[in-house]
């Protein structure tokens, strides 16, 4: 295995999408169908240039990535094959390390990320009753320890 991190090009992002959908099916069992299908579309027209995204390449198959806007992550995603090995940590770190990166909103019902977020040194600071886009998942807003906003 030869994994390095790469920023984002065009000719990754059916890969990307790919690495998406797997991982939110193994991952966000609380998401309804419809929202699914909706995000997904969204996903399929976003232009991934407009945020900094990095790409985890094993090779060259994409098999993660992070997503950030400003000192914020936007999204981090895996391809379950590559779960529970340490990837997400190293781009959570190279995140922080490189960008400065100090927050991060997880939806409430994936305990899993809350979890591995508060593992990298994340607290909740605040909770929202809806997502970003408007819909019942609530959202718990996570800030690095001892950083501000």
């Amino acid at each position: 295995m030869v994994i390095h991190i790469q920023p984002y090009k065009t000719e990754y992002k059916e890969e990307l999408l790919s690495v998406w959908e797997k991982s939110v099916v193994a991952t966000h069992h609380f998401l309804k169908m419809e929202d699914f299908l909706e995000i997904k579309q969204f996903l399929n027209e976003f232009d991934f240039e407009i945020i900094t995204v990095f790409c985890l390449l094993d090779h060259t198959k994409v098999a993660g990535f992070i997503g950030l806007q400003n000192t914020k992550i936007e999204m981090l995603f895996l391809d379950p094959t590559y779960s529970g090995q340490g990837w997400g940590t190293q781009l959570t770190a190279f995140a922080i390390e490189q960008f400065g990166v100090n927050r991060v909103d997880v939806n409430e019902q994936n305990t899993a990320a809350k979890h591995f977020y508060e593992k990298q040194g994340f607290e909740v600071v605040e909770r929202t009753e809806k997502d970003d886009m408007g819909k019942d998942y609530p959202l718990l807003r996570m800030q690095l320890k001892n950083k501000t906003k």
